[in-house]
């Protein structure tokens, strides 16, 4: 009876040293999972006054430890949850983008802010054309099989898409950053402007050192008579089992001749939007996380009355959620960020766009406002 016991102990030993080193290995060999970052690229990361203790640190303290009750409340809500109501039960309406609108050159009179759903945008702006994070595939997932899938399909592909100028990314989470996306983008696009860690990402994916740029927070850059700031967020990053928080996250400035815009990327709420609004503001637009929030982690995403009180703190004019409609990530139904964001904006007056996936605004001009997520 020991001995059969023994060999059985020895056989799933086995079986769980296999299954690690078969992990390990599909994370090494898998490029989708990025890199990390060595050699000059380490040494910055180590100077930066966010990186202490072999990780970044949140701009305030930010506990996102969900503990063993909220493991049991996620698995109970995917068991036993209205998870139908998670997606869309209807074919959600998409502004089909079409390819010959596009021309070599942008139009440096107005600005022209494009969604194509999440957290994914086209920013027209002084005759550039910039793309931010532009996650343009169809499933938030490391594993082309395995993940949320989106909900609608694109309003334009990467292929259509004309020569970018550059692309800013906020962080390396999946559903922000994609790498067949930036696969196919590489040869159409200028340059990569990127949180600390990240360009060793793209790096493993083909693009050249010489296209990328990595920034910490407070620091600016320009670009062809933009300025470009990276601003803190509350948040973190990693794509494996290993990496969390060791790459940057951030939000992103975007200052033209004329116009401001503000890109949260994902954050928590915290006092650095009122900080951002007194260095930078006020915008003219800003584009606000409201969706994939919890009570379980509501240190790393807002809840939607906190989008319109952090657009508030950033001096911003107008208002438009973002990073929802596209992807199920968290348990809340998909209407539910857009309704109590448009709730809470009405309730304070303040100006919200709700363009249709694909649809374009122009600034200085009537925002679209069609309550278009209802049947």
């Amino acid at each position: 009876m020991k001995k059969m016991l023994r060999l059985s102990l020895s056989i799933l030993s086995f079986i769980l040293v296999l299954a690690f080193v078969a992990g390990c290995s599909f994370l090494k060999l898998s490029p989708q999972f990025g890199a990390e970052a060595k050699g000059a690229r380490l040494e910055t990361i180590l100077k930066s006054p966010n990186y202490k203790n072999g990780q970044f640190q949140n701009p305030v303290a930010t506990n996102m430890d969900i503990g063993f009750k909220g493991f049991v409340k996620i698995f109970s809500a995917r068991i036993f949850g209205n998870n139908d109501k998670q997606v869309p039960d209807w074919i959600v309406p998409v502004k089909k983008l079409d390819a010959r609108q596009f021309t070599s050159t942008v139009q440096d009179t107005a600005t022209i802010v494009t969604w194509f759903g999440h957290s994914a945008f086209m920013i027209e702006i002084d005759g550039k054309r910039l793309l931010l994070d532009p996650m343009l595939g169809d499933i938030a997932s490391p594993i082309s099989f395995i993940g949320p899938k989106r909900f609608s399909a694109l309003p334009v592909t990467v292929e259509e898409l004309p020569s970018i100028d550059a692309v800013l990314i906020s962080h390396d989470h999946y559903d922000h950053l994609d790498y067949g996306s930036i696969k196919k983008l590489n040869e159409k696009t200028g340059h990569f402007y990127v949180a600390l860690g990240v360009g060793a990402h793209l790096e493993r994916w083909g693009v050249p050192a010489e296209k990328i740029t990595e920034m910490d927070w407070w620091q600016e850059t320009t670009f062809q008579g933009l300025t470009f700031a990276a601003t803190p967020s509350r948040h973190f990053s990693g794509r494996g089992f290993s990496d969390r928080m060791k790459t940057l996250w951030m939000s992103w400035v975007i200052i033209g001749k004329e116009d401001r815009i503000f890109f949260s990327g994902d954050s928590g709420y915290f006092n650095g939007f009122a900080e951002i609004g007194d260095k930078y503001g006020p915008f003219d637009i800003t584009l606000m996380e409201c969706g994939q929030y919890n009570e379980l982690w509501p240190n790393i995403h807002m809840m939607p009355e906190q989008t319109v009180q952090a657009h508030l703190d950033l001096k911003g004019k107008l208002l438009m959620p973002i990073h929802w409609g596209a992807f199920a990530l968290a348990m809340h139904t998909w209407t539910d960020p857009i309704e109590r964001v448009s709730k809470e904006a009405a309730k304070l007056q303040v100006p919200m766009a709700t363009p249709l996936i694909g649809e374009s605004l122009v600034l200085g001009k009537k925002a679209p406002g069609k309550v278009w997520w209802r049947k």
